[in-house]
């Protein structure tokens, strides 16, 4: 019900029945995990039932797997377009290293949604009017604005997960916990 809400409000800021216009067209791009890409694949298909015309951006590594997943029955229909981009690592290296995988990620992969922008832009397709980024993903955030595209922020975990980690360094300066995360304070506390 919430991707409806959300979606529904997506579809009316950007009014995708003014035919003059055209589609909206958004490019929607997950961090690399399996708790990110299927509430993104989720958000899209909720957009795309909206009228906007999703381009959803993998990595290579993922595009493969969720391709193998999808199989033959491919259920997304027209208006989502599964993409990739690379993610900065080499096929054997290992995609569980969170920190060299993350690190590899802006390093490389800024650079290449910019060029699918770009390439998508110049092909004659519907222009790129929007951006959708996984939190973790807030590169995306900084490409759209540099392209002037209109650009969202999408959070997929609990919003308990979300206020805990924009609480760590409140705690910290309050002197609750220490920097490895032990309580250091043992009293009740608002």
């Amino acid at each position: 019900m919430l991707h409806e809400e959300l979606s529904s409000e997506i579809a009316q800021s950007v009014n995708p029945t003014n035919k003059k216009m055209g589609n909206p067209h958004i490019v929607v791009i997950p961090y690399p995990a399996q708790g990110h890409v299927i509430p993104f694949m989720e958000l899209s298909q909720c957009l795309a039932k909206q009228g906007f015309k999703i381009t959803f951006v993998n990595t290579e590594y993922n595009h493969k797997r969720v391709l193998k997943a999808l199989g033959e029955n491919n259920y997304l229909g027209s208006e989502i377009s599964l993409v990739s981009i690379p993610d900065g690592l080499e096929p054997w290296e290992d995609r569980n290293e969170l920190g060299k995988l993350t690190k590899a990620i802006f390093q490389v992969m800024p650079g290449k949604l910019q060029q699918l922008i770009n390439r998508i832009n110049m092909s004659g397709e519907e222009r790129i009017t929007g951006i959708i980024s996984d939190w973790s993903m807030g590169w995306g955030l900084e490409v759209a604005e540099k392209m002037n595209i209109r650009r969202a922020i999408f959070w997929p975990a609990s919003t308990a997960v979300l206020c805990s980690m924009l609480s760590i360094s409140k705690l910290l300066n309050d002197g609750i916990i220490d920097n490895d995360g032990e309580v250091l304070y043992h009293k009740l506390f608002n």
